[in-house]
């Protein structure tokens, strides 16, 4: 179904390509994403090279994904707390601190295990803080009109990260066990280059506020999300789809094995995954939100059991790119609903949540495949995985919540509800309303 108002973009409107705050700010963060795939790899690496201990590896690399899990929620009440631009400069700036540290640590000597892992902790909560305030800030850099498109180029932007930045990290390595830090590093100060000239605002002006706590600010963005029903009924099929593909993922590792072949598959449904970005906006166009979320769940009910069926690396392969383009389209349509509804000194909040709840499953997916693959084998394990997303397909059909997101849910003018009086956020009563960003796979 067509849509005229949705059209990018819109009379009077500077096309997406010369709005150069907006490059500038998809650049930089580029640049970090980048950098973060880089070296989420490059720590057990490194720590493994040094000691051979494949459980301090491990430990480094829980340090450097720790964050995805603990940071989010503070870090969202900071991004709402501060201004945008400065929190953003200041993640880049301390990211290029403790990484330095690092490559100096390593040119000299070889570091100590505890500076590793609080190098990793440093950089991996810098990198979410980054991230909640980037997305937040998109808003305010684009026109109405542009919003789609812009997030149709950041989600490809994150596909693509993905598909560099992974074999990145072990290639630079083996050149030197230095070289993918200090590649990070140079990104990093690019990025905060970029930073610096931005002219935009990355938020709205706010009224002064008094004294605030933490704990109320964090009440206030849960009960943004647990009030709004499409924001609940979208979040519960974020975190079963995560756990599922989480476990398939590993499925998939066990079953081919390293090698080309896993290569291929993961490089292929990269690219399903920026093809469905970039299509993202044409799908608004012609569909409503609700037909969005209900298609994205039905093509991976029916592509995942074909999984079962082939161990051929090409088929597999598209397989994993069709359940990628899916999840693509799914991400940008609800994260444009989600910025448009939401009120700019909620966006950190609302986004804290979100990811905490995308990205919270991910190691109970891992312990699930785990325990199948043991009971069941290979083949059981994705037919027990596609029954379970079978039932978050029917759920998505079900919810009346997403059957009541039609096309006018999402449509570009419509604009969050009026703000809140000051102190109304701190109180933790706010009024209700935003979708969370959907099926997101991009923790680093």
């Amino acid at each position: 179904m067509s849509r005229a108002g949705e059209r990018e973009p819109a009379d009077g409107v500077t096309p997406l390509r010369g709005n150069t705050d907006f490059l500038l700010l998809w650049i930089g963060a580029g640049l970090s994403l980048l950098g973060a795939r880089v070296v989420s790899l490059a720590y057990p690496l490194l720590v493994y090279a040094q000691t051979h201990s494949p459980g301090r590896a491990g430990l480094v690399g829980f340090a450097a994904l720790a964050p995805y899990a603990v940071v989010q929620l503070p870090a969202g009440v900071l991004v709402d707390r501060w201004d945008r631009r400065t929190v953003m400069i200041a993640c880049d700036a301390g990211r290029v601190l403790a990484l330095g540290a690092l490559v100096c640590a390593l040119l000299l000597d070889r570091p100590a295990f505890a500076l590793l892992m609080a190098v990793a902790f440093a950089e991996g909560s810098l990198t979410v803080t980054y991230r909640l305030a980037e997305r937040a800030a998109v808003r305010n850099v684009v026109e109405p009109g542009q919003l789609p498109a812009a997030l149709s180029r950041n989600e490809a932007r994150e596909q693509a990260a993905g598909l560099l930045g992974r074999p990145c990290g072990p290639a630079l390595f083996g050149l030197a066990v230095w070289a993918p830090f200090v590649f990070t590093v140079v990104g990093q100060a690019l990025g905060l280059l970029t930073l610096l000239l931005i002219r935009k605002p990355f938020q709205r002006p706010r009224a002064p506020a008094g004294p605030r706590r933490m704990r109320a600010d964090l009440a206030a963005g849960l009960a943004w999300v647990w009030r709004e029903p499409l924001m609940r009924a979208a979040s519960g099929l974020i975190a079963g789809s995560n756990l599922l593909f989480q476990a398939l993922n590993l499925t998939l590792v066990i079953t081919i094995g390293k090698g080309a072949d896993l290569t291929v598959i993961v490089a292929v449904s990269a690219v399903g995954g920026m093809l469905g970005a970039l299509s993202a906006p044409w799908f608004r166009r012609r569909a409503s939100l609700r037909t969005v979320i209900i298609v994205a769940n039905a093509v991976w009910a029916v592509l995942m059991p074909l999984v079962a069926l082939t161990r051929d690396p090409v088929a597999l392969a598209l397989l994993f790119a069709g359940m990628g383009f899916a999840g693509a389209v799914w991400n940008v349509a609800v994260v444009v609903y989600q910025l448009r509804v939401t009120p700019d000194e909620l966006q950190g909040r609302i986004n804290g949540v979100v990811g905490l709840v995308a990205f919270g499953p991910t190691a109970l997916g891992s312990l699930l495949a785990g325990y199948l693959l043991g009971e069941f084998g290979p083949a059981g394990t994705v037919y027990a995985l596609s029954a379970a997303m079978a039932v978050l397909a029917l759920a998505a059909v079900a919810s009346p919540a997403v059957r009541a997101a039609g096309p006018a849910a999402d449509r570009p003018g419509r604009e969050e509800r009026p703000p809140e009086p000051a102190g109304a956020a701190a109180s933790g009563t706010t009024p209700g309303g935003a979708a969370p960003g959907g099926a997101a796979r991009d923790a680093s």
